[in-house]
């Protein structure tokens, strides 16, 4: 569903779509022919003994280097300008043959567990390490996009989030899903687990997707309790904007809830989703106790939050605060607005510069946190244009400015400092601005040989930011204000 939300937002702004896929399910084909996005489907393979050295090799149906050739004669007739990839058996060996026919890669991934040949890398999911999880993984020049607020939501959930607060008092409906496929049926558990706690005020909406396997079991089970069965259903926004708790699995249904700041009994149902939950559950988005699939444990645990009204009001404040549904807006925005031009300020810059360094966001992550007089900047700007071991300069993405860096060179180090342009429009730019900065300081400052970033201690996303560039943290400085009597 994330490359359906991506596709279809980009179709809006005139792209052309073509979606190649091996063995799609029948109902989401008929979406995509709905919606009048082409579609290429890949034959099927027979082998059945297909092997190979990923985690999920055996998903592909096939060789690399097979699906590669067939995904080749898919791409026939036109010329691409993206080719986006979304798939766990891919690394940078298909990659790399799909060059020959496409301008630039997006990589979709979020198990970090293999090398990839892209330009752009979109992971959307939290966690507490993300900013270095890809070190080694991807091009230097690959500009990604990590965490929660690149996730890829449809825009219906956007304009629910409009429309409601985060979650307070008793709970009056909940919601219980788990994903299309639910093999191991974690729907058909929690059913019984809530059709074992005493509650007659408490509405209850499952819903499952067309191809659930045990589909006529839950119907039944759920008209028995007087349960609301929703069965493919495109009220799913909805739904979730109407349900004061939920219970379901990991995976890009954990950022709908979190959009609609709906507190969330999360149970792991597959390995790449331990790390997710676990991660996303520490800094209090939703709940993951670490339970099995067992029937007691999941009662005991909506038992308790049903009773705990602060902890749920706790975490959907959180976690809406941390998903802002805008997600497709700053991937497409990356995907439109790639490359970034470098150059140096002039004397018509001066006033936009010392406009944006004055701006509160910049100032509250500078050493120097006032307000910088016009008279004292434009002695600054003209000292730094004119000295040959200072470097002033402007990010570009076709007319407009992204971001600032500056370059201060003493023998063969250089001190940098560097800030987006504190309107908005780039936000989530900040590491391909630094690499297209760090390029062009290389190629004019050739005789420097390392780069140093003084950044204050509470000021996380730069520590963030340098950190995922292979940054080290060279020392640590302690301050503490004496009061005197």
């Amino acid at each position: 569903m994330r490359c359906l939300t991506l596709a279809e937002n980009l179709k809006k702004r005139g792209a052309q779509i073509r979606f190649i896929s091996r063995d799609l399910p029948a109902h989401l084909q008929t979406m995509l022919q709905t919606k009048s996005i082409e579609f290429v489907a890949l034959a099927k393979n027979i082998n059945d003994d297909i092997t190979g050295d990923l985690a999920h090799s055996h998903w592909l149906g096939c060789s690399q280097t097979e699906d590669a050739h067939a995904t080749l004669q898919a791409l026939a007739g036109k010329n691409w300008d993206w080719l986006v990839v979304d798939h766990y058996a891919l690394d940078a060996r298909w990659e790399k043959k799909l060059r020959k026919k496409v301008k630039k890669i997006l990589v979709i991934d979020d198990l970090a567990d293999r090398k990839h040949e892209c330009d752009v890398l979109l992971d959307q999911n939290y966690y507490a390490d993300m900013e270095t999880r890809y070190l080694g993984k991807v091009p230097t020049q690959c500009q990604l996009l990590l965490g929660a607020g690149y996730a890829l939501l449809r825009d219906e959930f956007l304009q629910k989030r409009a429309q409601i607060k985060p979650r307070s008092g008793a709970i009056k409906r909940i919601l219980v899903f788990f994903g299309g496929v639910d093999a191991d049926n974690y729907t058909g558990l929690a059913i019984a687990a809530l059709a074992a706690i005493a509650f007659s005020e408490i509405q209850i909406d499952v819903v499952i997707g067309a191809g659930h396997p045990y589909r006529e079991q839950i119907k039944s089970s759920c008209a028995e309790r007087g349960f609301n069965c929703h069965i493919q259903t495109d009220k799913m926004a909805q739904l979730m904007a109407e349900a004061d708790l939920a219970i379901g699995a990991g995976g890009s249904a954990t950022w709908e809830r979190c959009c609609l700041g709906l507190p969330t009994l999360a149970i792991c149902t597959a390995d790449n989703q331990q790390k997710q939950l676990a991660d996303t559950a520490l800094v209090g988005w939703l709940y993951s106790p670490e339970i099995k699939k067992e029937f007691q444990q999941l009662q005991t645990h909506i038992a308790a939050l049903i009773e705990n009204n602060y902890l749920r009001e706790f975490i959907s404040r959180n976690c809406m605060q941390a998903v802002d549904g805008q997600g497709i807006l700053r991937v497409i925005s990356s995907l439109e607005n790639n490359h970034i031009e470098m150059r140096r300020a002039r004397l018509e810059d001066s006033e936009n510069i010392f406009q944006w360094r004055n701006h509160a966001r910049i100032r509250a992550v500078s050493n120097h946190t006032g307000l910088i007089a016009w008279s004292e900047h434009q002695k600054w700007f003209s000292s730094t244009l004119s000295d040959s071991k200072k470097a002033l300069l402007i990010g570009w993405i076709k007319e407009s400015p992204v971001g600032v860096v500056r370059f201060d060179v003493q023998n063969n180090d250089a001190e940098i400092s560097i800030y987006l342009v504190p309107d908005g429009s780039f936000a989530g730019q900040g590491k391909n601005l630094l690499k297209s900065a760090e390029r062009w300081f290389a190629a004019n400052f050739p005789a420097v040989s390392q780069i140093n970033a003084n950044v204050l201690g509470d000021n996380i996303p730069s520590h963030k930011l340098f950190a995922a560039l292979g940054y080290q943290i060279d020392s640590t400085c302690y301050k503490k204000e004496l009061k005197h009597d």
